[in-house]
């Protein structure tokens, strides 16, 4: 452990250092050096991305956490933004409760499985009531049930040269997370909403909640989860279609 703590101890002080003396082109270096470069770290925003990314990383990789209410702060409006998608086999799926979906888990595991809704509810859930904060400006607060990433990551056996988890759901709006940031204990698949099933124009039948992160990470109508070891090769190679649209990868708060 204290091996740990002097590690990240020396990497805060080398990219602060670095930040404010050499400038943030040799915090980048540092961040590369050890792994801590973000999917999207090119272009004119690339160094600032690096040194947002990597200090976070350092700093609040898995002790740090969101903030959770109680039940009477639950927002009695949950803004929805943008609506379920329209593609038939999704409309099928809603048509018939999502009886016959089924999420598919793959790559760098070493048991590749796909589960039912069902399959999801008999697993042991979790709860947690936090604040949605959307990049447009408006939030809210409510209650989310379903289960820990980490447990699906077990139940699947993470390889260990697993570092991404990419998220593709039935929309366009694929995106990616770092195994810390999937193995921190209040990142869910959430099922339910307020303490009923999760409402379609939220995400169901499943979606991702990343609560250190803003609201767009938090992907909606989840199909498939795929490990990977680099995202160079995955869709546009940033990790996400964030970028190409204007927003970072990386959308820590």
């Amino acid at each position: 452990m204290s091996d740990r703590i002097s590690r990240r101890t020396m990497l805060r002080s080398g990219l602060a250092a670095a930040a404010g003396i050499s400038g943030l082109g040799a915090a980048a270096e540092i961040a590369r050096r050890y792994g801590l470069i973000p999917p999207d770290h090119g272009g004119l925003y690339g160094i600032g991305e690096t040194l947002t990314y990597g200090s976070h990383r350092v700093l609040m990789a898995t002790h740090s956490m969101a903030r959770e209410f109680s039940r009477q702060e639950i927002s009695t409006i949950a803004p929805v933004n943008g609506d379920p998608p329209d593609s038939d086999e999704y409309q099928q799926l809603l048509a018939r409760e999502f009886s016959a979906w089924r999420l598919v888990v793959d790559g760098l595991v070493t048991k590749p499985a796909s589960f039912s809704l069902q399959d999801l509810r008999r697993l042991p859930p979790q709860s947690q009531i936090t604040h949605q904060a959307c990049e447009e400006g408006w939030s809210f607060i409510a209650e989310w049930t379903g289960l820990p990433l980490s447990t699906l990551l077990d139940l699947v056996q993470a390889r260990p040269e697993a570092r991404w988890v990419v998220f593709y759901p039935f929309d366009e709006f694929w995106d990616s997370i770092d195994m810390a940031e999937a193995r921190h204990p209040q990142t869910l698949l959430a099922y339910g909403m307020n303490g009923g099933d999760l409402p379609a124009g939220h995400g169901a039948p499943l979606r991702l909640r990343v609560p250190r992160q803003l609201g767009y990470k938090s992907i909606k109508y989840l199909s498939r989860i795929t490990l990977v070891d680099s995202l160079d090769r995955v869709e546009n190679g940033k990790g996400s279609l964030s970028p190409d649209i204007g927003y970072s990868w990386y959308a820590g708060i």
